[in-house]
């Protein structure tokens, strides 16, 4: 069939095939259009072909209507009229289903897709929490002390953890890293509190996943990714995170690979317009510069939106293949972008392209894809084909069976908590209050033994005067009688010249000087 070849998308009101070439495939794209104008049904031939090309795909399913890929189509008379229209039945056109692998962060519609806080960085983690410049910048510092400890950061209560031991310890940060305010990293916690609520508590953990695991193929058919996006779409800001992530994640993975014959992966964006809704300027900037460099190695990305405008400018321009299926405009605001979506198109002197954009029925588009040379081709009225596969969706039972069968059920179905900055801050935190707690005993311990020592001090100081005294009385007591009776006899002997009375006037007279000559020598 035409379509394992080429990308046949439709064909002109001519009924001539229209096609993207496989090498130019990787230029990007856009699928753009009102609700209920088809869109759907042209990401899944998109799918449908890049698979059989042996090309893998990443679809998000918003709706729940993309899962029917995995089935074949069913005959009825809408089809059997469409089959002949485009002459389907020339390449053997078949109903049939094309291998996919369902996904979900939430775990319960598909398997278990998980990445850690560390690789999403701080940039687009700001952007889920909802950060303004101040806290995304106290982000980022969080980041780096956890880089520069050998620190890291699986999943919320890794970061909260880190947190809190920052905002406790940030005196010791402040020479190295600057002044962290104690407010913001409040700001954070509270944010991340929340994401707990929305689901960030399973989406961030191990084992995360190995994009490479994308890259697959069944019996040489792309395996088609489809991440169930029906509870995610209700987080904007996670949903539309978490798809930048992947194209990050791609981005960094993957290796330079210039210009592929076709692609090596292609990435399909719905709701693309809440990848850039309230996005900072950094973030806008990230995006425009992976878009433009991504090509290079080998994934193609495609944005499906209601309206061209809802895409910035300098991501627009990097958009070489176009399917624009109608547009309403009831307003002169939405008439203003009606036009500015038709001035876009190489002109069709066959027709108005703006007027035919207002007028396309359900299935019907104005298309222009990159030629052999690189250049757009003119715009043209175009019919969508129809799926191969189902247009509906499949059983909770069908999805689950799929779900299971998948040999990656197994590597991601089971979360596991390794030894990471909150299990090692937690022992730091026990060690740290031990060691504060054997310090503080010590501290005490030396005030008790330098209170006794003081104590002792005073108490052999007290007992060396008692002992001095004691010992000054005895020798006082000693020497008041020796030398009281030196004395004495001293003065017997000066005395006794001047008869008995003298002796004895001079004995008593000597003895007391003696005594006083001595109370001299040991007074205090």
């Amino acid at each position: 069939m035409l379509r394992e070849e080429k990308i046949w998308v439709a064909n002109n009101d001519k009924g001539s095939p229209l096609y993207i070439i496989p090498k130019m495939a990787n230029r990007h794209g856009l699928v753009a259009g009102a609700t209920g104008t088809g869109k759907t049904v042209t990401l899944k031939v998109l799918a449908e072909t890049f698979s059989e090309m042996g090309v893998p795909v990443f679809m998000a399913d918003v709706k729940g209507d993309i899962a029917g890929i995995m089935k074949a189509g069913d005959e009825s008379e809408n089809m059997k009229e469409r089959i002949e229209r485009f002459g389907l039945s020339e390449y053997n056109f078949t109903y049939k289903g094309f291998p996919v692998t369902f996904w979900d962060i939430y775990g319960k519609k598909g398997i278990q897709v998980r990445t850690t806080i560390s690789e999403m960085g701080p940039l687009l983690l700001a952007r889920i929490l909802g950060l303004n410049d101040l806290q995304t910048d106290i982000l980022n510092v969080i980041f780096k002390i956890a880089d520069d400890n050998n620190l890291l950061l699986t999943d919320t209560k890794d970061l909260k953890s880190i947190l809190a031991y920052v905002d406790k310890n940030s005196k010791d940060y402040e020479e190295e890293y600057g002044k962290i305010s104690s407010a913001s990293i409040g700001v954070i916690v509270r944010s991340l509190v929340s994401l707990e609520k929305e689901g960030g508590d399973v989406f961030f953990g191990e084992p995360a996943l190995n994009i490479c695991d994308w890259l697959t193929q069944d019996n040489g058919k792309g395996v088609i990714n489809i991440l169930d996006s029906s509870t995610l779409i209700n987080n904007g800001k996670l949903y539309s995170t978490f798809l930048l992530w992947m194209m990050s994640e791609l981005f960094e993975t993957l290796p330079e690979v210039g210009d592929l014959s076709k692609p090596k992966m292609v990435f399909f964006f719905d709701e693309a317009h809440l990848l850039f809704d309230d996005a900072p300027k950094v973030l806008l900037d990230k995006i425009e510069q992976m878009v433009k460099l991504i090509r290079s190695k080998g994934v193609g990305v495609y944005f499906c939106t209601q309206n061209p405008k809802d895409i910035p400018n300098g991501v627009l321009s990097q958009l070489g293949n176009k399917i624009e299926h109608g547009l309403r405009a009831y307003t002169p605001l939405e008439q203003k972008a009606v036009k500015a979506a038709a001035e876009s198109f190489r002109a069709n002197p066959e027709f108005n392209t703006y007027e035919t954009i207002l007028s396309l029925g359900t299935g019907e588009a104005v298309v222009s894809f990159l030629g052999e040379d690189g250049i757009p081709t003119i715009a043209e009225k175009a019919y969508i084909l129809p799926p191969q596969c189902n247009f509906g969706t499949v059983s909770d039972s069908e999805r689950d069976n799929k779900i299971k069968e998948s040999l990656l059920y197994s590597k991601y179905a089971k979360a596991v908590d390794n030894d990471t900055a909150y299990e090692f801050l937690q022992r730091k935190g026990i060690e740290d209050a031990k060691a504060a707690e054997e310090a503080a005993k010590k501290a005490i311990e030396e005030k008790e033994a330098a209170r006794e020592a003081e104590k002792k001090a005073k108490e052999d100081a007290k007992k060396a005067k008692q002992e001095v005294a004691a010992r000054n009385k005895t020798i006082k007591t000693i020497g008041n009688s020796v030398v009281g009776t030196v004395g004495r006899e001293m003065g017997k002997s000066v005395g006794k010249k001047f008869g008995s009375f003298g002796k004895t006037l001079g004995g008593n007279v000597g003895a007391s000087l003696g005594r006083g000559l001595l109370s001299t020598l040991f007074k205090k």
